[in-house]
């Protein structure tokens, strides 16, 4: 069970016991990701993310970095399209420790000019180290080919010019429109009483002043596009999917199964059909990346120049099996039990408990257990996934984008795959 506390300035913190672990996680969950950035301040997010370890009135840069790893403990952070966490695991004995370094950061952290210069470079070097990664880019290029022009279709680290551009002054003005007691959720799990935790934020945060600053991003309209870039690398990377539920969705449930049958593991459709049966792939699945508002569903695949076009279309292929025939009784009892391993599985981690407390409240509004959603999941019938198929592959918005070596004649042939798919 969780404890859950609003303060009268919005802050949210909720807290959860676990007397059987000698640690505590502690995660400053922010609704500040790129989706609400401006065009001009592209990566504005995660540059302030790195901001906030380079220094307070009290700790240098050095100190903030060696507080809890000289006493065995973790302090992170990562900034996702939506929000951004800033968190830290410890002892039970440094669980103040934590909640001074964590606040200090967040509260008192100078931005230092010399230290925004410098860590300019660092994230341009982050940038060029991505774009060098195309099987990590080509999701970035998917993304895109579906919400061309919005900021969900756009890359959180931002691009070389936005952030070289960015100022001291449009930190401050991100901080005083997104960093906002109401946008701010405090999630503990642990070695740690609800009291506890309480004593130890409350002071902290009680004082902040809610504010009137509002950041809203438009829901993004879907489209169906082919997306090549070429590169001189040893393999195609290839990202090829549709839009589908968002996270507040009541079909993401039936979603969760189709898509742990297409391309779950190492038992799904598509690891057995392309790497297991033709040996096209070392890597190869599908995912599901959900939002507040929206989604998408892709398979992934990384495959040599010559087997690009084969990869593609046993992709279509198996997605075309799906959605004409469902899915079998078997591979419904195995997806269940699969997703409901993983999800007791990962009960295991303090660090899970206190991520399912902050993003579900972030994302809902309140916190869904891992009950709940083992519950939700074992209703799915058969009967949903059809009709979740038959909804999410829509032929029109069907959108691919490929990285690699790719001649003319092949990316014609996957623009005719994609402008012509049975699905």
């Amino acid at each position: 069970m969780h404890n859950r506390v609003v303060l009268d300035n919005g802050i949210r913190i909720l807290c959860e016991e676990i007397k059987s672990v000698q640690s505590v996680a502690i995660g400053i969950w922010v609704a500040a990701g790129s989706r609400y950035e401006k065009e001009e301040e592209q990566g504005i997010s995660h540059f302030l993310e790195h901001m906030f370890f380079k220094g307070t009135h009290k700790r240098s840069a050095f100190d903030i970095a060696q507080s809890l790893e000289s006493v065995g403990g973790q302090l992170n952070a990562f900034t996702t399209k939506e929000y951004t966490c800033y968190y830290a695991r410890v002892l039970k004995e440094h669980y103040p420790l934590a909640v001074d370094v964590l606040f200090d950061m967040l509260l008192n952290s100078k931005f230092d000019p010399e230290d925004i210069s410098k860590e300019q470079k660092v994230i341009l070097e982050e940038i060029n180290m991505y774009e060098d990664s195309p099987d990590e880019t080509v999701h970035d290029l998917f993304a895109q080919a579906i919400w061309d022009g919005h900021p969900l279709g756009r890359p959180v680290l931002g691009s070389k010019d936005s952030v070289s551009h960015i100022s001291r002054e449009d930190l401050l003005a991100y901080i005083e429109r997104c960093y906002q007691p109401s946008r701010l959720i405090i999630s503990v799990a642990g070695d740690t009483t609800p009291e506890e935790t309480l004593s130890l934020l409350v002071p902290r945060v009680e004082a902040l002043a809610p504010r009137l600053h509002d950041s809203h991003s438009e829901r993004p309209q879907s489209q169906g596009q082919v997306k090549i870039v070429k590169k001189p690398t040893e393999q195609v990377q290839i990202c090829l999917g549709v839009p589908a539920f968002s996270l507040n969705d009541e079909r993401i449930y039936a979603l969760q199964v189709l898509n742990n049958v297409l391309g779950g593991g190492i038992s799904s459709r598509l690891f057995q059909a392309i790497r297991e049966n033709r040996g096209l792939a070392y890597t190869v699945y599908s995912y599901h990346s959900g939002y507040s508002d929206s989604g998408l569903l892709a398979v992934y695949a990384g495959t040599s120049p010559q087997s690009a076009v084969d990869v593609i279309t046993m992709a279509l292929d198996q997605i075309k099996d799906i959605k004409v025939d469902s899915i079998s009784d078997s591979e419904l009892k195995r997806a269940k039990d699969q997703i409901r391993g993983s999800l007791i599985l990962g009960q295991e981690s303090v660090t899970n408990h206190m991520s399912r407390l902050g993003r579900t409240e972030l994302t809902h509004g309140r916190v869904i257990t891992v009950e709940e959603v083992i519950d939700r999941i074992h209703s799915v019938s058969l009967e949903d996934v059809a009709q979740v198929a038959q909804e999410v592959f829509v032929p029109d918005l069907l959108s691919l984008a490929c990285i690699g070596p790719i001649k003319d004649e092949d990316a014609g042939q996957m623009q005719a795959l994609v402008k012509d798919a049975p699905i």
